[in-house]
């Protein structure tokens, strides 16, 4: 059983106390990590902060970055060997899947690498008597908690662009799975980063976190989980007016006509619910189905959920994995019995698995009201709800009907629909005919409750700017 440190200043540093790290899939404490305090918060932001001020980011020349980004996307797909066992054995996903995290974190740095020469700003015109041009500066330090699960990827998402633009960056890695991201703060110090450009520490969010989004020389906050810890975050930010980008879950729904294309929606199905467990904050947890069409597309996602094999990540028969922790899997299983009590029908699953682990039967619960929990919340589970529309109309207000708006999606052949529907309906990102289409080069973020600001794309490079304006009057 390993010990991970945190990694300050250059230095990979312990603490007096450790947080025990476990395997969902077996219940077995796998490692522990240094718990980081105010005092280790309190060095981590000191060093970004001197990097910041030395300018060993923003001074060379912007092709240094390049090289910087590019050398860490090489240690990252180096590394990923090493750290998707870790990966598997933290947060129970699949062993291809966190393969698969490891070389979309390296992506992230080879496309933000691709932009950090670029940055450019722009003249404005203001008569013969005036030069007046923008300027891009870096925020300074950006201050970075990362969910547990997607940690490397969700990482990387933000620390690439933080990087490019020349920022500093403390990372405060999820105690739930804390143990591969460390990973990423390797590659960043085999790459021959500057000293403090980036600082990763695993503690407490009521301790480390609290700590860190109220530290005095913090600059930005970017912030990935649960709704009231990002309105707790952003009550902290707002004492100091700190820009902060905040994605704070959803609870998508895919729009399902009567033209549709059924095997390729019952194959989104499969990623849109089932891919690690159903814990994606754009899952699809939500399918608005046409009445018309309502009995064939349960028969066929209860046939889907059935062939689910619920396993352990290591496994290669493994289809679903568990859910992070006993709490989580409680939670999944009141609400799905809460939902029922309110008027909606299990199909199928419903409970926890009978076995050892934190894991959740595949489920699929129709007749899912607007009224009813399961329709609102964040589930977080491998758990659909299923809800008939009438009209396109009916469906557009289904689908906005919560306080959510991060993705949704449009299945049918008609592009009158699809383009009608990209309109109508109030989110950030719009899928058609496939579920999670896109990929780091598009721009992802929400609305209403699912937080603002976007990360992935050309769009995300610009939460970690501010823009400064030189007016010169010519004499």
């Amino acid at each position: 059983m390993a010990h991970f440190l945190n990694f300050i200043n250059g230095k990979w540093v312990d603490s007096p106390q450790s947080i025990e790290v476990e395997d969902p899939a077996t219940q077995i404490i796998i490692g522990t990590v240094a718990c980081a305090k105010e005092a280790e918060v309190n060095q981590a932001v000191m060093a970004a902060r001197a990097c910041v001020d030395r300018g060993d980011l923003s001074k060379p020349r912007p092709a240094q970055r390049v090289s910087w980004l590019l050398r860490i996307a090489d240690e990252i797909l180096k590394l990923k060997a090493q750290g998707a066992p870790l990966l598997v054995a933290e947060n129970g996903k699949t062993l291809s899947d966190a393969f698969a995290e490891f070389e979309n974190a390296a992506r992230y740095f080879q496309y933000y690498a691709g932009m950090a020469d670029k940055i450019e700003g722009r003249s404005i015109p203001l008569g013969e008597d005036f030069i007046d041009f923008t300027i891009y500066e870096p925020l300074g330090v950006s201050a970075q908690i990362v969910p547990w699960n997607f940690p490397v990827d969700i990482a990387a998402r933000s620390l690439a662009p933080a990087l490019a633009a020349g920022n500093a960056v403390v990372i405060k890695s999820p105690e739930l799975t804390p143990l591969a991201i460390t990973l990423l703060a390797k590659a960043c110090e085999n790459a021959q980063l500057p000293v403090g450009a980036v600082n990763m520490i695993c503690g407490y969010g009521h301790e480390a976190g609290t700590a860190l989004v109220g530290h005095g020389e913090i600059d930005q906050i970017v912030f990935t989980g649960s709704v009231p810890t990002g309105q707790s975050i952003l009550r902290a930010a707002a004492d100091r007016a700190l820009p902060c980008v905040m994605e704070l879950g959803g609870k998508s729904a895919a729009v399902v006509f009567p033209d549709a294309d059924l095997d390729v929606f019952i194959d989104s199905v499969d990623w849109g619910i089932f891919f690690n467990g159903g814990q994606v904050c754009s899952a699809m947890s939500r399918v608005l189905v046409h009445q018309d069409i309502h009995a064939q597309v349960v028969s066929q996602v209860t046939a889907l959920a059935k062939q689910q094999v619920v396993g352990h990540g290591s496994e290669s028969s493994t289809t679903l994995t568990p859910v992070s922790s006993l709490m989580q899997r409680n939670k999944v299983i009141e609400l799905c019995a809460a939902s029922v009590q309110q008027g909606a029908h299990i199909v199928t699953g419903g409970r926890a698995v009978d076995r050892l682990g934190y894991f959740v039967e595949p489920t699929i619960i129709d007749g899912v009201s607007p009224e009813n929990d399961l329709f609102r919340e964040e589930v977080f589970g491998p758990v659909l709800a299923i809800t008939t529309f009438s009209t396109e109309e009916e469906a557009w207000q289904l689908a906005n009907a919560t306080d959510f708006g991060l993705v949704n999606g449009i299945f049918t052949n008609d592009l009158n629909i699809a383009l009608r529907g990209a309109k109508a309906l109030k989110c950030g990102q719009v899928f058609v005919n496939e579920w999670y289409a896109g990929g780091v080069e598009t721009p992802f973020g929400g609305v209403k409750m699912s937080g603002y600001g976007r990360e992935k794309g050309q769009e995300a490079l610009y939460s970690y700017v501010q823009t400064k304006n030189v007016a010169i009057k010519l004499i």
